[in-house]
């Protein structure tokens, strides 16, 4: 696999091509410039997957919430630790948690600051994003940050400033500052962030497939402001068949809890419905918490099917305090790195350009 650090000519004209694309406003074909964006995760294969919130490092700690103590947690977040772990068993991407339910986010944001007016700020002072991604470039690995697609549900106050209704609505009001709030976020993280994955799309008919804007269209719009070569990917929630919600997007979401009913029904050529067949799932006992739920033969062999259709998988693994992950959990992402390799993807920062 090719460094991220060595510019591979490929990669060079792939973000060239993107960036001019946006810059004059003239014609492309789309399904051409999602396989262009979504190229590298085809090469990468699969990643590792995070969940740092502090609503759940709350319970588990027995902390109470407030800002300072989250910027002490953020602030203590091991970024040069966990992305020499994800070199060693051979990641090729890693997705990150921006931010979920609590209202606590992973990096600054005026405008959103601005939109709910809670003092002080429970964004982080800290950018972990971009410190994240600075240490994992260092080592060739690509960052994805995860964000709900909806206001966070946990936080009255913000949701009742951004005019958040749960449940089936339109919330043009809401998505209109939301679409706000992300491209904020993707213009101070620029191309150090390689894509987005979008939770919570589950009434896709009534709130994002519409003619009339905020749309599908808009949100992958926002969220590629800060860089045109980021792959989008909206979740519907537990889909055990792989799908993909819309053109807009450029990978599958692929959100799967029990991967012995995976269905990867009708792939060709690594893509479902004209997009990167992605896998989502977990090794813990739940999303980020518990002990390993699988045998590493069961996730390597989950992950070579996954591969053998020219798809990427991505396990989320649970993260102590200060980011870094336990030994059983290692063990297994080496499983699935020594095997992937094996049958031909090297890992990442081990092969030359």
């Amino acid at each position: 696999m090719v460094r991220l650090r060595d510019a591979a000519p490929g990669l060079l004209a792939t973000a060239a091509f993107l960036w001019a694309a946006a810059a004059s406003g003239q014609a492309v074909d789309p399904m051409e410039v999602s396989e262009k964006r979504s190229a590298w995760m085809r090469e990468a294969r699969w990643g590792v997957m995070t969940h740092f919130l502090f609503d759940w490092i709350s319970r588990e700690q027995g902390l109470t919430m407030d800002p300072e103590r989250w910027n002490a947690l953020v602030d203590g977040f091991d970024v040069e630790g966990l992305a020499e772990q994800l070199r060693s068993v051979g990641a090729g991407y890693h997705v990150l948690t921006l931010g979920q339910n609590s209202g606590y986010f992973l990096a600054p944001n005026p405008t959103y600051d601005r939109l709910v007016g809670i003092d002080p700020s429970r964004c982080a002072r800290r950018d972990l994003v971009s410190d994240m991604s600075a240490a994992l470039r260092r080592h060739g690995i690509r960052l994805i940050v995860y964000l709900p697609s909806g206001a966070p549900n946990a936080d009255a106050a913000a949701r009742e400033a951004l005019q958040w209704q749960n449940g089936p609505h339109r919330n043009r009001e809401f998505r209109e500052k939301w679409e706000q709030v992300v491209r904020d976020w993707s213009l101070r993280f620029g191309e150090r962030t390689s894509g987005w994955w979008f939770d919570g799309c589950y009434w896709p008919n009534i709130m994002y497939r519409t003619p009339d804007t905020p749309n599908f269209y808009t949100l992958a719009s926002a969220a590629r402001a800060g860089n045109p070569a980021s792959v989008v990917a909206f979740n519907p929630g537990v889909v055990p068949r792989i799908i993909s919600m819309t053109p807009h997007e450029d990978y599958t979401a692929g959100e799967i809890s029990d991967p012995t009913v995976l269905s990867m029904r009708r792939a060709a050529g690594g893509r479902i419905d004209g997009k990167q067949l992605h896998v989502l799932s977990y090794l813990g006992s739940t999303w980020g918490r518990g002990e390993p739920r699988f045998s590493d033969l069961q996730v390597v062999d989950w992950s070579r099917a996954v591969r053998k259709e020219g798809g990427a998988i991505t396990w989320d693994v649970p993260v102590g305090p200060g980011g870094l992950l336990s030994e059983p959990f290692l063990a297994q992402l080496r499983a699935v790195g020594l095997a992937l390799a094996r049958d031909g993807v090297a890992p990442p920062g081990t092969a030359g350009p």
